[in-house]
């Protein structure tokens, strides 16, 4: 006997696979990425045209190609929410080994285009950054591994993924990239909490993250100047940081007006790390609270339906990934108000990027994919397949 979760029926004889997946599918947060995507655009129109100019580029140059790459990555979203959990596993262990791969190489065969960090694959007509795919298929491997460990004889499964995540941190400081190994810790740490960790455990992570947060502020320029910068009572006027703030105060509650803007002339990556700051500008503080209210929409929706759901892997990876969305876009607009050190991390669906919009058009098709209304085994039927006689 089954019951269903979410209160639906799904499971329909000789149903189309189109026709499941619609019907079994959250809407809602499937419109809230739509509406998240519509946004970016818009704000596209207004901060990339000065870039294009800059360049000596057409004038929607950033914009074409932003289109191009979030249709790419809805075409990417659609097609992995209408896979199974089970594909989904094997394919994000495989490519977990291949991003790996792909960072691993990247002090050989990467480029830094001028920024001081080695985080990019050059392909001529675009680039591609191992680290933005890393996160959600790091995300599967360590959620496939603890669900493992928590079989009768199954493998340690949490020590294996601590070990990853050491690796994978290492590899990301050395680009340098500490935000992105902020937020695969931030992810990791999710997930472990929701298999059951002690407290005191993940108190001692948290630690050895502080303690790793001092070795780099010492040993590293790059991030001591950020720290620094964060940490000074004032802020020079003159920085990114200084005029994105001058931006969101500028803006008010309703903004200066569509292309009425100034930030978006003065700031190299306003179409970026701080869109925000453009959308505050012009379209005023409205605009910026319903952004918030879309991540938050998103998030609260996905770790709701994963409450009830009872296969520990998808409930683990599903939790996974809502919080590294949830925490890059947090970290995001941190950065932008100034209540976070800068880190260079987009806003998800919002900023110019094809690395990061493909990446999470792949993240969020896995999250479509696991909170998908599906049956849901009866409890004891549950504990049963899992050695509880």
């Amino acid at each position: 006997m089954t019951e269903i979760a979410h209160g639906a029926v799904v499971v329909l004889p000789g149903e189309a696979i189109v026709s499941r997946w619609w019907r079994t599918l959250d809407k809602g947060v499937l419109g809230a990425l739509v509406l998240l995507f519509a946004i970016g655009l818009l704000l596209g129109f207004a901060a990339s045209v000065p870039l294009a100019e800059r360049n000596g580029l057409p004038p929607f140059h950033y914009v074409y190609r932003q289109a191009v790459f979030g249709t790419l990555a809805f075409v990417v979203m659609i097609g992995t929410s209408m896979l199974s959990p089970q594909v989904i596993r094997r394919l994000g262990v495989l490519g977990f080994f291949a991003a790996a791969a792909a960072l691993i190489l990247l002090p050989v065969f990467g480029t830094d285009f001028g920024k001081g960090a080695t985080r990019w694959y050059s392909l001529g007509f675009a680039s591609v950054q191992p680290s933005e795919f890393l996160k959600p298929v790091f995300v599967i491997m360590s959620a496939w591994l603890m669900a493992s460990a928590s079989e009768p004889g199954g493998p340690p499964g949490r020590v294996l993924s601590f070990a990853i995540l050491v690796v994978v941190i290492v590899f990301l400081a050395l680009q340098p990239d500490f935000g992105q190994a902020m937020l695969t810790v931030v992810a990791w740490s999710s997930i472990y909490f929701v298999a059951g960790a002690p407290i005191v455990l993940l108190t001692a992570v948290m630690g050895c993250v502080a303690l790793a947060g001092v070795i780099a502020y010492n040993n590293s320029e790059h991030f001591a100047r950020r720290i620094d910068g964060f940490l000074s009572p004032d802020v020079d006027p003159r920085t990114q940081m200084g005029y994105a703030i001058d931006a969101i105060r500028e803006g008010g509650f309703l903004g200066t007006g569509v292309n009425e803007g100034r930030v978006k002339w003065i700031l190299p990556d306003a179409h970026t790390d701080f869109i925000i700051a453009v959308a505050a500008e012009e379209y005023g503080l409205l605009m910026v609270l319903f952004i918030v209210a879309l991540f938050c929409f998103i998030s609260a929706r996905c770790l709701l339906r994963l409450c009830v759901e009872r296969d520990l892997f998808i409930r683990l990876a599903g939790t996974g990934l809502t919080v590294l969305l949830a925490s890059q876009a947090f970290i995001n607009l941190g950065v932008a108000v100034r209540i976070l050190p800068a880190k260079g991390m987009t806003l998800p669906f919002v900023s110019y990027g094809g690395s990061s919009l493909i990446a999470m058009g792949l993240l969020t098709g896995m999250l479509l994919c696991f909170t998908r209304t599906r049956p849901q085994s009866e409890i004891g039927d549950h504990l049963l397949s899992n050695g509880f006689r």
